[in-house]
Order: C-alpha cells, then sequence, then structure tokens
C-alpha cells in the first residue's frame, strides 16, 4: 500500500508524540516518593565520612581503603540490597599486585662516544616506575628512540613504527593524539583524545613492540594536568591485576618539557621540530643517538582488594535477570609526599562525593515500594586510579552474564557548585544513553544535555565507564553541567580548570563547607530518573552505528 506525504507525515509526528508520551508518563508517583530521599545531607554525611583523615585517602589495598568498603557494604545491607560479591557476601575480591619504585636520583644520559652528556633529576625533572614484578631493575646504556606520538592506528592509516625494530630500547614519545587539520578535521576525533592518546595505550604498545620501556613527554596541554599531578599519581605504589599477562616494559618514565627540549637538544634536534614531523603520516622513527641508564629497587607485593555490589532485584519475572550496573570508585591515591604539611590525599571530590551519589541513589531506590521491571546493580570498585583495574577485573569477571548487563551509568565527582542549567555526559554521541538523558532532562527539568566539554582530555578513556564499553556494554559518565544558574557564562570552565590546577590529585582535594550541593541533588535526581526508565523500559539502549564499541556488543548478542 502507497502512502501520501500527509498520511506519512501523520505516522510520523503520532510516532513522536507517542515517544514522547511513553518518556513523560514512566515515572510514578512511588518514584517521585523515593527521590524525596536524595537530599543534601545525606551527600554530605558521605562525603565528609569518606573523605575523613580517619580513611587516610583510601589508597588503594589500605586499611583506609577497606575501612570504605565495609562502610559501603554496610549501607548496602541497611537498604536491603542483596549482596551482589563473591561466596554471598557483598566484596568481589580483586587480586593485585603493588609494585613500589625506587628510582636512582640521577637518570644518565650518554652520547654515542660513551661520555655522560647530562643528568636528570628524580622527581623534579622526571618520573620512572617499574613495569615489571623484579626486584631490581638495571637499565644500562639503552638507545632511546623518538617514535613521536608511538600510535598504531590502522583505521587511520597511521602507523608511528613504520616497521623499525625498537626491541630493547626506550622510546621517547608525545603525549596525546596527533591533532586534527582542515584537510582532516575529525582525525583521531578532532579536538576530543582517543584511547590512543592515553597513556595506558603508548605504554601498551611500546611492551607489545618489544620496548624495554617508554618515556612520555610531559605538557600540561596534552596531558590536561600540571606536572604536580605526574608526582603525585606516579611516585606511589602502583598496581596491576595480578591474573594480567599482558607484555610490559621495564620503565614506565615520564619526563618534565623543560627536560626533554634538553635531552633532545643533546642529540643535536629541536624539540618543537620533533613536534611538527610528528603530526604527518610519513614520521619515522628517530633514532637520537643517545643512551640512557636507570637503577630501579622495586619492592612488589600480592594484595587482595575489594569492589562491592549490592543489587535491588528486578519485579518482572522476565527482565529481572537484565541489570543496569551504576558505578563509582572508593579508591584515591591514600598517604604520600607532603604538600604544605599534609600527607594525606583525601580524595573528596574525585571520589567520596561520586561513591556518596552511588549511596544516595541505593538508599532512594530501597525505598521503592514497587521494584522497577529490571534489577540495578550498585558497584563501588576499587583501584580506579591505578588504571581502572577495579572496573576492569568486574568487567571481565561480571557476577552476572555480560549480555543481561544493559547499560552502564559511572559517577566519577559530584556538582559542588550550585545548580546548572545543563548536564554534561561524557560519551553521549557513542550511544543512545545520550538521547535518553537528554530527554528526561528536558522533560522533567528543564535542562539539557551536553557531550563532554573538555573533550581534549580524554574522560571517557580515564574513568570506569571504559572499562564496561571495552566489553562492550553501553556505558556513559555523568558529569557536572558547565552552564551556572546566576553565574557568569564562563564559570562553569572556570572552576573546573581552577579544581584541576590546585586540587586534582593533591591534598587539597579536602571536603569544604563551601561547597553548593544543589545542583548534586538535582544531577542524582537525574540519575535515578535515567536508571529508573531504562529498568522499566521496554527497549534497551545501543551503540551507536559509528561507536568503536557497537560491533563487540553485536558479536556478544550473536554468541548469546
Amino acid at each position: 500500500m502507497k502512502l501520501s506525504k500527509i498520511a506519512l507525515l501523520t505516522l510520523f509526528f503520532n510516532f513522536i508524540a507517542f515517544s514522547q508520551i511513553t518518556i513523560n508518563n514512566f515515572l510514578t508517583e512511588d518514584a517521585k516518593r523515593a527521590m524525596n530521599y536524595i537530599t543534601e545531607d545525606y551527600i554530605k554525611a558521605n562525603v565528609q565520612f569518606l573523605a575523613s583523615d580517619l580513611l587516610e585517602g583510601r589508597g588503594t589495598g589500605s586499611r583506609g581503603e577497606l575501612l570504605a568498603a565495609t562502610y559501603i557494604a554496610t549501607q548496602f545491607k541497611l537498604f536491603g540490597l542483596e549482596p551482589g560479591g563473591d561466596n554471598g557476601s557483598y566484596f568481589q575480591k580483586v587480586p593485585l599486585v603493588g609494585i613500589t619504585t625506587f628510582p636512582d636520583n640521577e637518570m644518565v644520559i650518554k652520547g654515542k662516544d660513551g661520555k655522560v652528556k647530562a643528568k636528570f633529576r628524580y622527581y623534579d625533572e622526571f618520573i620512572a616506575a617499574s613495569g615489571v614484578r623484579e626486584n631490581f631493575v638495571s637499565i644500562k646504556d639503552a638507545d632511546i628512540v623518538f617514535v613521536g606520538y608511538g600510535i598504531v592506528a590502522p583505521e587511520q592509516n597511521w602507523d608511528d613504527y613504520k616497521g623499525v625494530d625498537v626491541s630493547g630500547k626506550i622510546l621517547l614519545m608525545l603525549n596525546d593524539d596527533p591533532p586534527a587539520t582542515p584537510e582532516e578535521p575529525n582525525l583521531f576525533g578532532g579536538k576530543a583524545r582517543t584511547y590512543y592518546g592515553r597513556w595506558t595505550y603508548k605504554y601498551e604498545i611500546a611492551a607489545k613492540k618489544g620496548a624495554l620501556g617508554a618515556i612520555i613527554i610531559h605538557t600540561t596541554p596534552s596531558a590536561g594536568y600540571g606536572w604536580n599531578v605526574v608526582q603525585s599519581s606516579w611516585s606511589g605504589e602502583e598496581f596491576e591485576l595480578a591474573n594480567d599477562t599482558e607484555p610490559k616494559i621495564k620503565l614506565k618514565g615520564w619526563l618534565t618539557e623543560d627536560a626533554s627540549r634538553k635531552l633532545v637538544a643533546l642529540a643535536g634536534k629541536n624539540l618543537d621540530q620533533l613536534f611538527e614531523l610528528a603530526k604527518n603520516r610519513s614520521f619515522k622513527p628517530v633514532d637520537l643517538g643517545l643512551k640512557l641508564s636507570l637503577n630501579m629497587r622495586v619492592k612488589s607485593r600480592e594484595i587482595v582488594s575489594q569492589n562491592v555490589v549490592g543489587i535491588l532485584r528486578g519485579g518482572d519475572e522476565k527482565l529481572k535477570d537484565e541489570y543496569i550496573v551504576l558505578t563509582s570508585h572508593h579508591d584515591h591515591l591514600g598517604i604520600g609526599k607532603p604538600v604544605n604539611g599534609d600527607s594525606i590525599y583525601n580524595g573528596a571530590l574525585d571520589n567520596a562525593s561520586g561513591v556518596s551519589a552511588l549511596l544516595t541513589l541505593a538508599k532512594a531506590f530501597s525505598e521503592l515500594k514497587i521494584k522497577p521491571r529490571r534489577s540495578i546493580m550498585f558497584v563501588s570498585v576499587t583501584a580506579e586510579e591505578a588504571g581502572l583495574l577495579g572496573s576492569k577485573y568486574f568487567a571481565q569477571n561480571p557476577p552476572v552474564p555480560t549480555v543481561n548487563i544493559i547499560a552502564n551509568i559511572n559517577v566519577d565527582g559530584i556538582n559542588i557548585w550550585g545548580k546548572t542549567k545543563d548536564v554534561v555526559l561524557i560519551g553521549m554521541e557513542k550511544s543512545t544513553l545520550g538521547d535518553i538523558i537528554n530527554e528526561i532532562a528536558n522533560k522533567y527539568q528543564g535542562r539539557y544535555a551536553k557531550p563532554d566539554q573538555f573533550p581534549e582530555l580524554g574522560m571517557f578513556y580515564r574513568s570506569d565507564q571504559f572499562s564496561f564499553a571495552k566489553v562492550g556494554i553501553p556505558a556513559i559518565f555523568f558529569d557536572n553541567g558547565v552552564e551556572y544558574v546566576g553565574k557568569p557564562e564562563d564559570y562553569g570552565r572556570k572552576v573546573v580548570e581552577e579544581y584541576i590546577k590546585k586540587n586534582y590529585h593533591q591534598p587539597s582535594d579536602e571536603y569544604n563547607e563551601s561547597w553548593v550541593l544543589d545542583g548534586a541533588v538535582e544531577d542524582t535526581k537525574l540519575v535515578f530518573m535515567v536508571t529508573y526508565y531504562l529498568a522499566n523500559a521496554d527497549t534497551k539502549p545501543e551503540w551507536k552505528p559509528d561507536s568503536e564499541f557497537r560491533l563487540i556488543r553485536e558479536q556478544m548478542l550473536k554468541n548469546k
């Protein structure tokens, strides 16, 4: 039957109207009542405890982190959530290896003639961590090769190695992705950072190439944070999953921009010129004709940390075995080098605040008189700061079949600066979750969703939702809006930049009575509504056609 244009338009608008009615009417009086349990006082109380000095910064595998995990599990039990961990408990054990590196105070650089050309100071100019579980790592006169961005991306027709054998060598490489060009505005995501730009990838590809080590050139623009963050994040104990069998490099290093300029100058090179060469597909590795020597004493230990898992069982017999997973990480950096006399890295915003939101959501959902159709899993993960290890372990070893997890919503930090007209969704463009959240925000809060406002930081690949995306689960990260009610247009960007500059991964990330939490309440209520909708909807979120994770999900569903 052939329909007229008018008939087709009528059907189209009827469909749109039906979709909007579905969204408009999903929130029941029961759900609205449960949302009243999302309050500033409850969010504040949890943050104050989790970020207190008593918990000593919740370092991975520490006493403080165990106290935090125990507190979270106790709350889950009080809410009546089912335990979703090992052996009927709330804890999923995460076996880790902790590696603490004690490098020489100086990294020695020699020329081809074997004479010492320069010495770089540990902590001030370079940071070094061992990537292997050996008691002593000795690197002696290893050749240094500049490999540009150190990227092999077939889909981008990009290969910085060009078949050059770099086994047994030290690779010097740039942070971030190659920049887009007028001819290719979407090269490596354009302004947005891809996984290729992350330090995790840089070290992984170096190991696959057989390199002895890799040193990343730090610049504040390319990293998104200052050298002080590298110092605080890389000078303590590093972790890896105990069952990790992937190739490893012996040296994982960072070098300041000034030290990098000095290093390449010893080879008669100019760093800015090397930067320009690296921007092109034609780039080939540059042997600097220099040799690096560094000894590292290494202390390793096997520990067991824990994810904390609680389940609100769904009420529909057919759908209760499908899950929406809400995540937030409870670990931080623990006790480290003192800054202004303070050695406890409390991690109040990052991420006692996110865990508080998770607990607040669990409390609100537990107050429902009528349970949603699907089940909701609340997961507080460990070792995010160590490389997303807790969420990686959970995603690889979920307590339910991976195919039964229909979505992951991650909260890493909350809004502490007031109400916003918008909400920022990291990964908004990757799945239909972004569209769903935008519509719910608009209909129920008069707000609108925006994609990542700091795409150059590559946040999608830096928090726990990435672990879920890597195994095919549609995932998204709730972030603060940037359009603050009653504030100047640039206020949102300024407060975030100030936080990153002054407090990110520093002892000064502490709870402060000046925090304005009405925006956090509004955001948490939005997460509640979205989760409630997903738990009751007839349809499931999907990756969009151009998402790099779509094929993984499709293959999973085929093998179901």
